[in-house]
């Protein structure tokens, strides 16, 4: 499942960039019901919602640690680690994330949610 664990490295890329550079990954990598799930009880569902919504400011650092894959069947994955990142001028971010992908042709993210540590 390298695969699954380089689209999510990509996508901290992409969010490490200006907001183009994200909608334009995010918009190939979701599924059009993606739903994501943030710190503060924030949920946005919709592939278009969660491109609107992209555009904070970029992430200076991140690490993937302890990267696990969980298959759940031929085509569905769900991606378990730890992330630590950083903004400008801001605390530093610890999270527990799961990403869940689904094989539709390409890998697709369904389900994105952080639970801060």
């Amino acid at each position: 499942m390298k695969e699954v664990v380089e689209l999510e490295r990509r996508g901290w890329e992409a969010l490490s960039t200006d907001g183009d550079a994200a909608r334009a990954f995010y918009a190939v990598v979701l599924r059009e019901d993606a739903v994501m799930v943030f710190p503060g009880g924030m949920r946005i569902e919709g592939r278009d919602r969660i491109l609107q919504s992209i555009g904070a400011q970029p992430w200076q650092t991140f690490q993937i640690e302890e990267p696990r894959t969980l298959s759940l069947s031929a085509d569905a994955v769900a991606l378990v680690y730890r992330a630590r990142a950083q903004r400008a001028a801001s605390d530093p971010y610890a999270a527990l994330i799961t990403s869940t992908y689904v094989r539709d042709g390409d890998w697709k993210l369904a389900v994105h949610q952080h639970t801060p540590f």
